[in-house]
């Protein structure tokens, strides 16, 4: 009777580095901060229109862009590529809609300036912490898409 054993690896990662915890532990400090914001600007009595939540969307979508050029350029020794140039542009488009999108609701009456203040502050602060995400973790090295 022939016998064998069976042999388990642990392929255990080594822990985060206590820099990147403190990284992350700010980021979503900020991003909580952000979100707190912009539902002040759609819940306070004042208020009390969730129109503005709509600015989610381009929260979501901006760093869709990136992504893609990030993925589909190969060549990292290049200073910059006509991909990474439009997903810039994109990009760009897709905050400057973040940011026109509660002035626009505001000049039409749809919302108060108070909350077009409120869902404005969010904005920076949220896309602050997007921002500081691909500074802290966009190295390459550990996070890659």
């Amino acid at each position: 009777m022939q016998s064998f054993t069976l042999e388990i690896y642990s392929f255990r990662e080594s822990p985060p580095h206590p820099r990147t915890r403190r990284a992350l532990v700010a980021l979503s400090f900020t991003g909580a901060i952000g979100l707190t914001f912009l539902l002040l600007g759609c819940a306070l009595e004042g208020y009390g229109v969730y129109w503005p939540l709509f600015v989610l969307i381009f929260h979501v979508i901006s760093p869709i862009p990136y992504f893609i050029a990030k993925r589909v350029t190969d060549d990292s020794d290049a200073s910059s590529s006509a991909c990474q140039e439009l997903a810039y542009f994109f990009t760009t488009g897709i905050v400057v809609s973040a940011f026109g999108l509660p002035i626009i609701l505001a000049r039409v009456s749809v919302i108060q300036w108070g909350a077009c203040g409120l869902v404005l502050a969010g904005n920076v602060v949220i896309f602050i912490t997007i921002q500081g995400f691909f500074f802290v973790f966009g190295r390459g090295d550990d996070f890659s898409w």
